[in-house]
């Protein structure tokens, strides 16, 4: 299968006052068309700084330190400022987390829609307008015909989010970013914004990177799913085998602090705090906050170790010399429930 985006050794950096920081470091991931790939981590983890990169919208004191992105064979890295224009306006949307920000305060909806429509093909105000109407009714708006001639104050959180989506679409994209599209909603909203974009991913046959601190977020909408860490991925592999299969201990500790419909109300929090990315530390960057540490973690950066053709985890844990270290036990308890009640599929593993 061909790959529409693949990520090869990208390294981001910041100039700030405090020296260079380290934001992204040899990363690497692929994705293919209709598929989803969550990528997961706490704040600060480099998510998305990578996906800015790829839409070419890094701040002026970015520097791109190395690395390709490779888009439908082409390398966006190699784009003037006009070509990477013609890409985000025909074929790479994103979603950003506050959409009130993303929306003009004081212009109608509809109008911002056909905006979007008008960039990507030209054709009269009415057809357009046609168009934002039909996209309107495609992500749930209700009375679309009322709400077009409305200003982004006057919709739910909910509903600009979907307001949001709208424009993404309106440049039919091969691509759409999420980047922690759901944040700010509640978690009934949250669950119609995650269907929705499954659903709009279905249809028309998207490819979706979705970004978000909350693996429960993505459980029912990845395919693969990147854990990331101090701008390195340091587990991926199938959405089943992430939530039934862990092996790093960073995403061991992500899903201890994930809610469950059992959990009894008591989260397992991560101890410490994520390392200064001015000074990435030598060996494992997650050792510090490791209860399962090795010596080797804290002098030699532990290589990508397979479990699977469609699974690795980047831990001297799975060295064959390592000292076996059971799984945490809020996570086996939960595997253990599930194959007792005998559920399919990841998102009922988290309680979805």
């Amino acid at each position: 299968m061909d790959h529409i985006i693949e990520v090869k050794n990208l390294k981001v950096s910041f100039r700030t006052n405090g020296g260079r920081l380290y934001a992204v470091r040899d990363l690497s991931f692929s994705l293919e068309q209709g598929e989803t790939l969550a990528i997961v981590g706490e704040s600060g983890s480099g998510k998305s700084v990578t996906s800015r990169a790829i839409m070419g919208i890094l701040s002026p004191n970015a520097s791109i330190d190395g690395g390709q992105i490779i888009f439908e064979g082409e390398d966006l890295l190699q784009l003037n400022q006009s070509q990477m224009c013609k890409i985000r306006r025909d074929k790479i949307s994103m979603v950003f987390q506050d959409p009130l920000s993303s929306l003009n305060p004081i212009m109608k909806v509809g109008k911002q829609i056909c905006e979007a429509i008008l960039l990507k093909s030209k054709q009269s105000k009415k057809a357009a307008r046609e168009r934002a109407i039909k996209l309107m009714t495609e992500v749930g708006i209700p009375n679309p015909r009322e709400a077009f001639e409305k200003y982004p104050f006057q919709f739910s959180g909910g509903q600009r989010q979907r307001i949001i989506i709208a424009i993404a679409l309106a440049s039919e994209p091969d691509l759409l970013i999420c980047d922690e599209p759901t944040t700010a909603l509640d978690v009934t909203i949250q669950a119609q914004i995650l269907e929705l974009i499954e659903r709009l991913k279905r249809e028309r046959n998207l490819s979706v990177i979705f970004i978000t601190h909350d693996l429960g977020v993505v459980a029912s909408v990845a395919d693969k799913i990147a854990v990331m860490y101090a701008g390195k991925i340091v587990e991926y592999g199938t959405c089943d085998e992430i939530f039934y299969h862990p092996c790093h201990p960073y995403t061991w500790a992500l899903l201890s602090s994930t809610p469950d419909l059992e959990s009894d109300g008591r989260l397992e929090a991560i101890p410490g705090i994520p390392p200064d990315m001015h000074n990435p530390p030598v060996g494992d960057a997650f050792a510090p906050r490791n209860k399962y540490a090795l010596k080797i973690d804290f002098e030699q950066e532990p290589p990508f170790f397979n479990i699977s053709p469609t699974h690795a985890a980047a831990t001297w844990l799975l060295h064959p010399n390592a000292p076996a270290v059971e799984i945490p036990h809020s996570i086996t308890k939960r595997i253990k429930k599930m194959k007792e009640t005998n559920h399919d599929g990841c998102s009922k593993y988290i309680g979805g």
